[in-house]
């Protein structure tokens, strides 16, 4: 998930095909509370296209402004800003989580405190201890915004990792946010290896919709790749050389749903 200043923020993989994202796009449409909330905002039928969420961290958005531009609610931080940054969406508070319910849009929980070359490591880098120690600051702060008590939280490995970093860093750091939560209550955001890695080695959650588990993946590292099991599919991401689309004033990342349980919070008391 990105948070960068300009971001104002094993199953067989295969390429996307028009067949795959109509067949995702049908199974979307009948996602509980995204359905009712872009009817609300005027928006077409998710039979001609998968609901969206955004992501972004520079500032809370006004629920209105979401709606207006078509999306069906939001990705938000359970998490706080690095040394030397001061993202105003990090963490999501209780007052801006029930203006966005109250506009009939969902939310999904995210954790992201470090990242690569910035002033915190990446949090996938501080092993069993740090995974303890992030899940219970993830935790605190879902629930201190309202999130459903058996709602996932998707921890973030935004990076370009091999199979080695994996099994030697991110998987002992899932180790220890598991010991936590719980693997049920534990989702991944990544690329699309590490999403198979997380749900091969047990540490992410199902899905109620069959065939699903807590991935939600990036098009970032994914090589054009949808993995068939993800919840949440990265498709927008904003950069400097390719800004994403404007809401409310901020640029932000656009993420496609995949099934009708992607782990909002409405559905997940």
């Amino acid at each position: 998930m990105r948070d960068t200043p300009w971001a104002i923020e094993p199953r067989q993989s295969r390429p996307v095909s028009r067949r795959d994202a109509l067949r995702y796009a049908t199974a979307a449409s009948v996602l509980a509370g995204l359905g009712a909330a872009a009817a609300g905002a005027g928006v077409p039928s998710a039979s001609a296209a998968a609901p969206t969420l955004i992501d972004y961290a520079m500032l809370q958005i006004p629920a209105q402004h979401i709606r207006a531009a078509g999306h069906s609610g939001v990705i938000n931080y359970v998490s706080t800003s690095r040394p030397g940054s001061s993202f105003g969406a990090k963490p999501i508070t209780l007052p801006y989580a029930k203006s966005l319910t109250a506009a009939g849009l969902v939310i999904v929980s995210n954790y992201q405190y470090g990242k690569p070359g910035g002033t915190a490591p990446s949090d996938f880098t501080r092993g069993f201890a740090g995974g303890v120690a992030d899940a219970r600051t993830a935790w605190n702060l879902h629930t201190a915004a309202g999130g459903g008590r058996s709602a996932p939280i998707f921890f973030s490995v935004d990076d370009d990792i091999d199979r080695t970093t994996w099994n030697d860093l991110a998987l002992p750091w899932f180790r220890g946010i598991n010991s936590v939560l719980g693997a049920q209550r534990t989702g991944i955001y990544a690329g699309i290896n590490p999403c198979q890695w997380a749900a091969a080695d047990g540490v992410i959650g199902r899905s109620r919709s069959p065939g699903h588990v807590w991935a939600w993946q990036t098009r970032s590292w994914s090589r054009g790749q949808i993995y068939p099991a993800a919840v949440l599919y990265q498709r927008i991401i904003d950069t400097a050389s390719n800004p994403g689309p404007v809401v409310g004033g901020i640029r932000v990342d656009v993420n496609d749903v995949l099934a009708s349980d992607c782990g909002q919070w409405n559905l997940h008391p």
